[in-house]
């Protein structure tokens, strides 16, 4: 078995509960109100310039030259492709690509990608992709999901994020990732495993949340302290 199956039974049920999150089911039915998107679309924007630090971090601690070029690959991928459709979002809702650089990072954001910054600092090469999995993988299984769903991909809006999702383009990030982490598991003892297997779940956990924040257009739980005594 390979470990990504393993991973996969781990991980399934909070992926299942992705497609029944409201603003998942918002992008697929093309019902998602425009300024929850807009919100997702930013955090997610600057998101993404965290997440490319991580496939950094891999491609400095690769032992080997087709391990950095493969996460060399990821991090162009993901800087380009992936962030070229949030800029092409934003034009549409009149947003430039210095306002989304400029985003402020909700609290949901930020301990996401800290997490993941701190767990591929923590470890070795193994880390940075047990760190960068679940995203990219998940979104290529929402993406496929959401494809089959009657008018999801010729949706005005918001049929551009499914096609782009479950396009052979980002199956293959996805591939690559999924790839990656098992030729880094086979020789891997158990107790390693282990920690592999609880940073994707935990990502995964993550994930739930990141759509939570975009369904609430959350921040930051409180927006002011009152400083005065």
């Amino acid at each position: 078995m390979l470990f990504t199956d393993r991973l996969f039974k781990k991980v399934e049920p909070v992926w299942n509960s992705y497609l029944e999150h409201p603003f998942v089911k918002g992008i697929g039915k093309g019902t998602v109100d425009k300024d929850k998107f807009i919100h997702y679309m930013k955090q997610d924007y600057v998101y993404l310039i965290e997440y490319s630090r991580v496939f950094a971090i891999g491609s400095a601690k690769a032992q080997d030259l087709k391990t950095m070029t493969i996460f060399a690959n990821l991090l162009h991928g993901t800087m380009n492709f992936e962030m070229d459709l949030h800029r092409e979002y934003a034009a549409k809702f009149g947003i430039s690509n210095e306002e989304l650089e400029a985003t402020e990072p909700s609290a949901t954001m930020t301990a996401y990608t800290s997490y993941m910054i701190s767990q591929s600092q923590l470890g070795g090469v193994e880390n940075a992709i047990a760190a960068v999995l679940a995203c990219a993988w998940s979104y290529n299984f929402i993406g496929k999901e959401l494809a089959t769903w009657p008018g999801a991909k010729e949706h005005d809006l918001y049929g551009n994020w499914v096609k782009m999702y479950s396009s052979d383009e980002f199956t293959k990030i996805a591939e690559d990732c999924k790839d990656l982490i098992n030729d880094i598991a086979k020789d891997k003892p158990e107790h390693e495993l282990k920690v592999l297997e609880d940073i994707v779940l935990k990502t995964s956990y993550f994930e739930y949340m990141f759509w939570d924040m975009a369904e609430n257009i959350s921040m930051w739980p409180v927006k002011e302290l009152n400083t005065h005594m």
